[in-house]
């Protein structure tokens, strides 16, 4: 195999000479290569795929296309430039990638470079090909893997990566060398070609969590949502961030509040993210809010604010109101995808919890706000329940029935663990112990060291009615 590679260089050069004789090219074909269907977009990583297989490498166009140093926020595949980039990092040989063609002479040209590429593959050494789709005028270009020529037909055999069915399809040399040539001008062609001569090839690894190609074919789909050209899209990870605001005010609450919050959330309690790429909608006021959650979702938000959809795979937000709301959303797919036996009672108190959020010491801490006043009124009166009662609730009960004490008494908790430093030994145990505790309750008590909750009782509320909110 070595010794055909050193050969293919003298090998073109005798099939262009043989060419200008007038002599045919012979017979060629790499066989054997596995066909993979490219994801939207991708069809230069999946001939570069397939050949990596047939040299029984684990690796993917995902793989490919994470080697391109392309930013995945502009949601499509590899160009020329970064499909090279993505190749010569893997350790192929690529060769000479841009020829250009004179019009005048574009024949001799043509034949000269077609002769190049079959002595490649003479030698055993594909080649990807950008070239028109078809011969329409309007054709798209289109990454093609070309593993030989049958000379008795004169016809080209490749991997389509657009089509299912598409092992070793062939085309007519001539049609090949018409949709080949890019003709950007009218003096000047552009043939693109990239040889697949295994260098030293680097190694596969594993991903962890979502990838860059991940994040591409995900906004690859998402900006044929996009309601119109005002929106920006900043990928925040493991979210996507889409707002109607200036694109620099649209990256800055996706530093500042977005990653902010998820960095600190999973450093004191999520190991895992959100099963699914989810997107966060940021849009600038009520009406653009309303208006679009309508558009986009089909259903009209029942709060000003925002809210969290599992089915849409989306946050939605009215910014407008500030971040507090978004960092409570957030809290819940992370709770999703690390505690999914979580009870209403604690998802919905953590949430709230960060509705108002600092840092101490580098750690995500809630603040009092505004569901104190709710809270302390309704202590004075008696109607907060006790402990167990509230860990007791079932979804429809935490929600349906005195919904605004519950959400501030779980909050309220959350925020008393907090300030004696047990918030998150607390959530690692019940996270841990859920099995036996369903609720929460036994190892509250655990945890609090408390084996008279009618006292524990008694000091939370001294604690709460002791607390203060500056609106």
């Amino acid at each position: 195999m070595k010794r055909k590679l050193l050969l293919s260089a003298s090998w073109a050069i005798v099939a262009v000479a043989a060419l200008a004789q007038g002599a045919p090219l012979e017979t060629v074909l790499i066989r054997d290569v596995p066909h993979v269907r490219q994801k939207p977009d991708f069809c230069g990583e999946a001939c570069a795929e397939m050949y990596l297989k047939k040299l029984k490498r684990d690796a993917d166009q995902d793989y490919v296309f994470d080697q391109s140093e392309l930013d995945p926020v502009l949601g499509r595949g590899c160009y020329t430039r970064e499909l090279a980039t993505a190749l010569k990092k893997i350790g192929f040989k690529i060769g000479k990638v841009w020829s250009e063609v004179p019009v005048r002479t574009s024949r001799e040209k043509l034949d000269e470079e077609f002769a190049r590429l079959h002595a490649d593959l003479a030698a055993g050494v594909p080649s990807i090909v950008c070239m028109r789709y078809n011969d329409r005028p309007k054709s798209t270009e289109h990454f093609r893997l070309v593993l030989g020529y049958d000379a008795k037909t004169e016809e080209v055999v490749f991997h389509e990566p657009a089509e299912e069915d598409g092992a070793y399809r062939r085309m007519a040399r001539a049609k090949f060398l018409e949709i080949w040539p890019l003709k950007y001008s009218a003096e000047t062609w552009t043939l693109i070609r990239l040889r697949l001569e295994p260098g030293k090839l680097a190694e596969a690894r594993a991903a962890d969590g979502f990838t860059n190609a991940d994040f591409a074919q995900h906004i690859h789909k998402l900006r044929d949502r996009l309601p119109h050209d005002g929106f920006s899209i900043v990928i925040a990870k493991p979210f996507v961030v889409i707002g109607d605001e200036p694109l620099e005010t649209v990256q800055q609450r996706a530093a500042a509040t977005v990653q902010w919050a998820v960095k600190r959330l999973k450093s004191d309690f999520f190991q895992k993210d959100p099963e699914v790429i989810l997107d966060i909608w940021l849009f600038r006021d009520s009406t653009s809010y309303e208006e679009h959650a309508e558009l986009l979702f089909k259903s009209k938000p029942t709060t000003p604010f925002g809210y969290y959809s599992r089915r849409d795979g989306a946050l939605v937000m009215n910014i407008s109101t500030g971040g507090g709301t978004l960092v409570h959303e957030i809290v819940h797919p992370f709770i999703e995808s690390n505690f999914p036996e979580c009870p209403s009672w604690f998802n919905e108190g953590l949430a709230s919890l960060y509705e108002q959020a600092s840092e101490r010491k580098g750690h995500i801490i809630g603040l009092t706000n505004w569901r104190l006043a709710g809270l302390q009124k309704a202590l004075g009166k008696g109607k907060v329940p006790a402990f167990e009662t509230l860990c007791g609730t079932t979804t429809r009960e935490f929600y349906d029935r005195d919904r605004g004490t519950n959400y501030s008494q779980a909050r309220y908790l959350c925020y008393y663990l907090q300030e004696r430093g047990l918030l998150v030994k607390y959530y690692a145990a019940f996270r841990k112990n859920c099995d036996t505790d369903r609720t929460g309750y036994k190892t509250l008590l655990s945890i609090l060291n408390e084996d008279d909750p009618d006292a524990f009782r008694k000091r939370w509320e001294e604690f709460v009615l002791g607390l203060t909110f500056d609106d």
